[in-house]
Formats: C-alpha cells, structure tokens, sequence
C-alpha cells in the first residue's frame, strides 16, 4: 500500500509541505515565524517549508489536504507547555480543521478524493496535510464555507456537549454565559438561543457588547463598566424571574466565585476551562444546600469514552449549520507564516469568535480575512 501512495505522491511531483513545529515549549508570540524557513531561536515555533508528507497509515486513512485550522486557547497553552496533552517535542500542534479529501486508503468506504470534509485533532494539524482514519471524519454539507466548518468542531462541539447532553438546557431556563464575546462563549449562546433559554452573556468592553447584543443575546453585562451581579439580578428582575439555571463558565477565577450567587436551587455549573489563569473553588457545603450539579466538561475525551455521542453532536452541529441555524463569526485569518500573530490575538483577547489559519489558500472557500 505504502508503494501506492508513494507512486500517488510523486505523480503530484510534491512530497514535502509547510508545517508549524513547535520545537520547544514558550510564548508562540514572541517573534515572527521566519518567513525565509530558517529558525528563530526567539521563537518556539518554526514554518518548516520542507517538512515531509504524511503517509496513509491504515487501509482505512485518509490524506486531508488541509484549507484551514482553527486556534484555540488550548493550542496557546499547550505550546506554553501548560496545556493537559502534552506531546513529546517536536510535534505540530493541532486543533479543528477542514479540508478536501487527497488520498483514500484501499478500506475508505465513507469518502472519496474530492470531498469536503472537517474534524478535530490532537496535533498535527497546522500543516498542508494530515493524515486521519475514515472513522474520524465528518463530511461538510453542501453549501457551507469550508473555512466556516473548519472553526466549528471544538467551540460548537464543547458547547453543544455541555449543553444540550449534560446541562440537558430545555425553553424557558436562564443560561449565564461567561466569556461570551469569545469562541466557546459564542457558540454557547447560540445553541442557548436554539434551545429557547433566556440568555444572559457576560464580557468585557464595548465593541464585544455590541457583538453580543446583534447575536440576540437577552441581556448583555459589560465587565468594565458594570457588576455583574447587580446587573444580572436588575435585569431577572424585570423579567419576573428567580435566578440562572445554568452558569456557562470557561473563565473561572473570581468572576465564577461572583456568579454563584445567582444561582438558582438546583442550578448547573458547567466547568468549560479557566482562561482568567486562576481555578475557581467552587464550595461544596453550598453545593449540597442548594442542590447544584457541578458538570466538568473536557470535550477532547468524548473521542475515548463516548465516541458515538460525540459523532452524533458534531453532525447535529453540521446539519443545523447547511440550514443557517448556526453561524460561525471569524474575527482573524492568517497564513503559516503568520501563525505568531494569530497566537497573539488570542492572547492579548482581541478576538470576537474564531481565529483561523489558512493552510491552503489556492482550495475553495472563503474567509474574512485580516491579515
């Protein structure tokens, strides 16, 4: 088989592509990644111009020539060596991506070269082509942006996850999402709306609160003007209603500790991550009193244990996402090249949904690109 795809390679007189190494662990923003393909010893990742192809592994592997990846925080922490997954150095790190398909192995029976198709990885990712098995793969809907897709697997599949199968969000409860302006955060309203829920969204500064309110979110609370306590309880009450019912928290820190106390009796916390940097103790005796379910939620290993949930969240996700049910705001593109300043915008909170990194420029699909 190997004789097949070397054979299938040369015949496209390529077998070398652009890839992003991290090749030790530090600030992936420090510097540029060398545009002449040589290292920076400033810098811990590296635009290798000359990194080999990936091979089929499997008969049922399939080549993905990647059109886009998308940037998540925990790609910003893992190269920062501060991430759970921790890959042996060097490796290219890895996050959601969408691409078509290139190569298929003598056992692929769901796909065909040609196809549209997006999926998540633990590494590997930021480069031309990765290497994934049939099993791992979702086929994009007719009509959809592939550059879209490629930006949906780990927000919207974290958020749909927690949302739909563990909180069991149904009309009428009140979601508090914290960190809404961001990806997760997003999608999180979104699938709130979707489920009829009353939803309050939680960030900082005007533009993001602007965003917030043309995503018809129920009420908006701007952290650097305004108490998020006095302002939710303001608003709950002109609504008539008790308290939330479901806290949506990827920040943690002391705005988790604030929004306790607008819980309701029975009230699910969902524990998403920490990116306040501080994990927030969340107090058992109170817990107990008030009946809370504490739901820690770490999407990446539903692909172990609960591998069909997963499979049937994503394609809901993809199916709602053909019929506009959903949409995906891009805030960021750039190239490989680039790679430190997208890591940067994450970082320095710049971002207002999703940060792409556009691996195939010359493939179908578009992006709102700010390069």
């Amino acid at each position: 088989m190997e004789d097949a795809i070397d054979q299938s390679v040369h015949c496209r007189r390529q077998t070398e592509m652009e890839a992003l190494l991290c090749k030790n662990l530090g600030d992936p923003t420090l510097s540029p990644v060398p545009s002449s393909g040589e290292e920076s010893e400033s810098s811990p990742i590296f635009l290798d111009k000359n990194h080999p192809i990936p091979k089929l592994t499997s008969p049922t592997s399939v080549l993905v020539r990647v059109k886009a990846t998308s940037i998540n925080y925990a790609n910003y922490l893992q190269i920062l060596g501060k991430y759970q997954e921790k890959p042996p150095l060097p490796f290219i790190p890895g996050s959601d991506y969408s691409g078509t398909v290139e190569l298929v192995g003598p056992g692929v029976s769901k796909f065909k070269v040609g196809d549209a198709v997006c999926s998540a990885a633990s590494e590997g990712s930021f480069a031309q082509y990765i290497v994934v098995d049939e099993t791992d793969l979702y086929r994009v809907p007719e009509g959809c942006d592939l550059v879209t897709a490629g930006a949906l697997p780990v927000v919207f599949g974290t958020s749909h996850v927690a949302l739909v199968h563990r909180a069991r969000l149904t009309s009428g409860q009140v979601l508090l999402v914290l960190g809404a302006a961001g990806g997760v955060g997003i999608a999180a309203i979104q699938i709130g709306k979707a489920c009829g829920a009353t939803v309050i969204a939680v960030a900082r500064g005007a533009e993001k609160v602007q965003f917030l309110k043309s995503q018809g979110v129920d009420h908006v609370v701007d952290l650097s003007s305004e108490n998020v306590i006095q302002s939710v309880k303001g608003f709950l009450q002109s609504k008539g209603l008790k308290g939330v019912d479901v806290l949506y928290d990827p920040v943690g820190g002391k705005l988790t500790k604030e929004s306790m106390k607008l819980l309701n009796w029975g009230a699910q916390i969902l524990v998403i991550g920490f990116a306040s940097g501080e994990v927030p103790v969340i107090p058992a005796n109170i817990a107990l009193v008030k009946n809370w379910t504490v739901h820690g939620l770490y999407w990446g290993s539903y692909k172990i244990h609960r591998p069909d949930e997963l499979c049937e969240s994503l394609n809901e996700l993809l199916s709602w996402l053909s019929r506009g049910l959903i949409t995906i705001n891009i805030s960021h593109s750039y190239r490989l090249s680039e790679a430190n300043l997208a890591f940067a915008a994450i970082k320095e909170r710049k971002v207002i949904g999703k940060v792409m990194v556009i691996c195939d420029a010359s493939s179908s699909g578009s992006t709102k690109s700010k390069l």
